[in-house]
């Protein structure tokens, strides 16, 4: 049974830190890419960041970039976001997913991950 898990959500005020984990049971992951994506209420589900199958490649969202690492540990089956410098606006429910195609960059759009966790929440207060 292949799943996703999120962990790591909670809630900070504005300006601080916060790191998700994602960790990958049922399947060996180190040959897709891996995004996260998140979701505002009222909102469509957003691409964040990604990172390719190996550690050439990561992609963040303009509003993400600079405050938000990706990152991913192969032997462990393992995917994180470290989130610094945290905005009312990037309170959302944070997904992680995996690309459909193997081989892969890490694309933006949603309907190119198959497999998703459940999310986990982050809220962020001013």
């Amino acid at each position: 049974q292949v799943r996703l898990v999120e962990s790591g959500g909670g809630a900070v005020q504005a300006g601080g830190s916060l790191k998700l984990s994602c960790a990958v049971s049922g399947y060996t992951v180190s040959s897709h890419a891996m995004a996260w994506f998140r979701q505002a209420p009222g909102k469509e589900r957003e691409f964040v960041a990604s990172h390719s199958w190996t550690d050439a490649d990561t992609t963040y969202s303009d509003s993400v970039k600079g405050r938000f690492t990706i990152s991913r540990d192969h032997a462990k089956n393992m995917l994180y976001l470290e989130m610094n410098s945290l905005k009312p606006e990037d309170t959302a429910v944070y997904y992680c997913a995996s690309e459909r195609v193997r081989w892969g960059k890490g694309s933006r759009v949603r309907n190119e991950y198959d497999r998703w966790g459940q999310g986990t929440q982050v809220t962020v207060s001013s």
